[in-house]
């Protein structure tokens, strides 16, 4: 049901917020804040190693969490901007390292209550070094670990961030495990 008015409340460089009201079946009215998201892309950077496949995990400082997280490479996709070349970039800044093969993995919605953003999930294979500067405001060390490990994480908890468990899963069933 389309909000009967809308405003923008907020905006950055990369998404704004939107307060939209609605009328209620009963007739009463509803106010709703919604981020509007051009939407990001999570990236599974995989390679080979002698243990196994290996995936390049980040320990990240999240401001809003107070500490610093496990989670994948990932990042916001500029308004027109292609999804692969956001992926390309992304992991080209947030890693070092750039793919020559992308496979998508599907798209997930973090958090459909708050906002429209949709996350594109890709495999990112056959790495090279081919670094891009990071974001200032982040704090990134680039930390490889075998996937069985990660899946393992995943499973019992200790890899607690959304969009990582859900992609490495995904991962793990694309690769028949």
């Amino acid at each position: 049901m389309p909000p009967a008015s809308s405003q923008i409340i907020w905006r950055s460089d990369s998404w704004y917020l939107r307060e939209d009201r609605r009328p209620l079946v009963d007739g009463t009215a509803v106010t709703r804040g919604i981020i509007v998201h051009p939407g990001s892309v999570v990236l599974v950077p995989l390679r080979p190693s002698p243990a196994g496949p290996e995936l390049l995990m980040l320990r990240q400082y999240r401001q809003t969490l107070g500490q610093t997280i496990l989670e994948l490479p990932a990042g916001t996709r500029h308004w027109d901007e292609a999804w692969l070349d956001c992926a390309q970039r992304e992991l080209r800044e947030e890693t070092g390292f750039r793919a020559e093969q992308f496979i998508s993995l599907g798209e997930i919605w973090p958090a459909p209550g708050l906002t429209d953003e949709t996350m594109h999930i890709f495999l990112a294979q056959e790495l090279s070094p081919d670094p891009l500067p990071g974001d200032v405001d982040e704090t990134i060390e680039v930390t490889p670990m075998l996937l069985a490990a990660v899946v393992q994480m995943a499973q019992d908890g200790r890899l607690q961030d959304a969009k990582s468990v859900v992609a490495v899963w995904r991962t793990a069933v694309h690769l028949g495990w």
